[in-house]
């Protein structure tokens, strides 16, 4: 008896959002108990995610045209298919989580950033931050989408 092989079901953006949700009472919680104990937050912190996410759509676009084969391009070895779609569903999730403390951070910052001026720059840091996590979600979901293996025209084909 041989298992069935089922395809690996694409990223559920309800478990993103459920996620991110999470996070975002994590983020507003520890920040309402630590924020007055940390440092400023540095805007490279925020931005590493987006550097993340431009790396895996540029990736996505590299990978997507090997696997439709265009301009030549050499076929994709699977392992490296099924590194690629780990990697990508492990960033969606990640982005997800950050996008939330940062959003958890910025419930916290904005009201308070008109007076207090750490407020005023860690709520731009967090603004940065929260951007840069959405697109590396978006990256990541790209990324998963070019996974894919192109239909194959043989299995449409009905016996007749």
């Amino acid at each position: 008896m041989t298992p069935s092989r089922a395809p690996m079901a694409p990223t559920r953006p309800q478990n993103l959002l459920a996620v991110g949700l999470l996070a975002v009472v994590v983020g507003n919680l520890l920040t309402r108990l630590f924020y007055a104990d940390i440092p400023s937050l540095p805007i490279a912190a925020a931005v590493v995610l987006g550097v993340l996410g431009l790396a895996e759509l540029a990736g996505g676009f590299v990978l997507r045209n090997r696997i439709e084969r265009r301009n030549d391009a050499p076929p994709v070895d699977p392992l490296l298919a099924a590194r690629a779609l780990l990697v990508a569903r492990a960033s969606a999730y990640a982005g997800s989580a950050v996008a939330g403390l940062w959003v958890g951070l910025l419930v916290h910052t904005l009201p308070d950033a008109g007076t207090v001026t750490a407020a005023s720059a860690d709520s731009v840091t967090g603004g940065i931050g929260l951007a840069c996590a959405l697109v590396l979600v978006g990256a990541a979901l790209w990324l998963e989408r070019c996974c894919r293996a192109p239909d194959d025209p043989e299995s449409e084909r009905r016996p007749e």
